[in-house]
């Protein structure tokens, strides 16, 4: 669904939830899904509110689910990388499916890909492997 939104008195959009969080936004923030006519405060859209308690969390705040999801694909994109089963994790069953068709296909040398973006993984900020890894729309990211 897309929304748009009044930001420093203009209404911008329409726009999808990844792409609102590029804006500063607060609860209040008055927000109109794409179609609709009504404006409303932002908080009445419980599925947009995690924009905004990501964006004025406190320094140093880490997301604990991102945090655990980046460790364990990491882990597993080491471990058993050539089944794809950090892209299963991940929700990306095409991501998966490639994999193992790829370390089929590759006699098992596409493990050497995958030994490697484990290790990325696990290197690379909770920020970065959200931005790469979960809000991506590509289905089969690999660095």
């Amino acid at each position: 669904m897309k929304y748009y939104i009044q930001y420093q008195g203009q209404t911008v959009g329409p726009m999808t939830p990844a792409e609102m969080a590029n804006y500063q936004l607060t609860a209040n923030t008055m927000v109109c899904p794409e179609g609709g006519d009504a404006w409303k405060p932002l908080f009445s859209f419980p599925e947009l509110m995690p924009m905004v308690a990501k964006q004025n969390a406190p320094a140093g705040y880490i997301d604990e689910e991102v945090h655990n999801k980046k460790i364990l694909c990491g882990v597993l994109a080491i471990l058993v990388g050539t089944l794809g089963v950090q892209y299963f994790v991940l929700g990306k069953t095409s991501g998966g499916i490639y994999t193992i068709l790829l370390s089929f296909f590759s006699c098992g040398l596409w493990s050497i890909i995958t030994f490697i973006q484990g290790i990325l993984m696990l290197c690379m900020t909770d920020a970065e492997f959200e931005r790469k890894y979960i809000q991506t729309p590509a289905s089969f990211p690999i660095f």
